[in-house]
């Protein structure tokens, strides 16, 4: 009995590998699209410092302490300046002088260090994108102190003599704490689980799942939707085959190509992403039941679609919230708790999530044995819903 289980079994998937082989869009779908969306996704996500971002520069103070900042932050490169003379008056309007942001040296300014009464800079910044925004910011005030830095050495070397003399004299616990309040303090960072600080390290998961879920759920999906078009399904369901042996045999071989299909997207995240993995028996293991969850998946949207039309648009259907909600490309943190709630419906969240406690912070099966658990249970129901949908169809 066993033995004709399995023959069973090797009849429908030898019948869906001809499937594959004889269409050679699908075929080209299969082989193509996964390494040029991993090089597309991949170049997307290469987050690296930005550079030569195009801003404006408009001094209106026109003071030697100015130009001193001037010449510091045209060094700064992740600006590309644009110097504008200090007539303009619309440099709010980014969007006309195509800049990403906007520096004006206010007239006085000097003045106002000198007094100890610094007016601030005026940064104009869009908005639409917070991270660039702040990042751009931030690059601005490193600029401002090491300009306040240098401005600060420039006046200690001018003091008088008696100045310094009498500074001699304070006690040395006053003096060092003077020079400590006179220098920026700082913090030594330690950066864990992922030192380089490289995004694409972390998106990885995200880029994997999504090629992976794309293209088995919606292919799969078509399967059982084919086979009622063209009238087959029936023919299928008379003969001495078991629904656990049609869903099983249908399943082996898109199995078998998203499995080598995984080893070309981490072959070419590693040859040439320069992105390391580790753990590979937990990542094998992480992959292999989401596999199994996404084909189950579009086993059932193809169990109750009457078309591949419908099985498709199904497939959209499901595939557009998960781009959002499964943290592939950003963390679920932030987002509302119920909204968390909803994201934990997903595979992918299950799946990025297990695979980056492996890949980036080397954790044991503890910390992601629920998503293990979570990702078989969906495989499972799924696998269950699409034979019974396809006892239905028998009857």
């Amino acid at each position: 009995m066993k033995g004709t289980s399995l023959s069973a079994i090797a009849s429908v998937a030898y019948k869906e590998f001809l499937h594959i082989y004889r269409d050679r869009r699908v075929l080209v779908l299969l082989l193509i699209l996964p390494p040029v969306f991993t090089l597309i996704f991949g170049h997307a996500f290469e987050a690296d410092e930005m550079t030569n971002v195009p801003a404006l520069l408009i001094d209106r103070d026109h003071t030697p302490r100015t130009q001193r900042f001037i010449d510091i932050v045209e060094k700064n490169k992740t600006f590309q300046w644009e110097k504008l003379p200090a007539e303009v008056k619309d440099e709010s309007d980014l969007l006309k002088h195509h800049v990403w942001a906007s520096l004006v040296l206010p007239a006085g300014w000097s003045d106002s260090l000198a007094k100890g009464d610094p007016h601030p800079l005026i940064l104009y910044l869009d908005g639409s994108d917070t991270n660039t925004g702040s990042a751009l910011e931030g690059s601005v005030q490193k600029s401002l102190a090491d300009f306040q830095l240098k401005e600060r050495d420039a006046m200690i070397e001018t003091l008088p003599d008696d100045v310094i003399e009498l500074g001699k004299k304070l006690p040395v616990e006053i003096r060092k704490q003077f020079v400590s309040l006179m220098e920026a303090w700082s913090v030594e960072s330690r950066i864990l689980y992922n030192p380089k600080t490289r995004f694409i390290d972390y998106v990885v998961p995200g880029i994997i799942g999504l090629i992976l879920q794309l293209l088995t759920v919606t292919l799969m999906a078509c399967t059982i939707a084919r086979e009622r078009e063209s009238g087959t399904l029936y023919q299928l369901m008379v003969t001495s085959l078991r629904r656990g042996e049609i869903v099983i045999g249908k399943i082996l071989p898109y199995l078998a190509v998203s499995i080598f299909l995984i080893v070309v997207i981490l072959a070419l995240a590693w040859w040439h992403f320069d992105v390391r993995f580790h753990g590979m028996p937990a990542l094998a293991v992480i992959c292999f039941l989401f596999l199994l969850c996404s084909l189950g998946l579009g086993l059932l949207i193809s169990a109750i679609s009457r078309t591949q039309t419908q099985a498709i648009q199904f497939s959209v259907f499901f595939l557009l919230p998960v781009f959002v909600l499964s943290g592939a490309f950003a963390p679920l943190d932030q987002l509302p708790k119920f909204i968390r709630y909803v994201s934990e419906l997903f595979p992918l969240t299950h799946f990025c999530r297990a695979f980056r406690l492996v890949n980036m912070y080397h954790a044991s099966v503890s910390f992601y044995a629920v998503d293990l658990v979570v990702l078989l249970a969906g495989a499972l129901i799924t696998f269950a819903g699409a034979a019974f949908l396809l006892k239905r169809i028998e009857q």
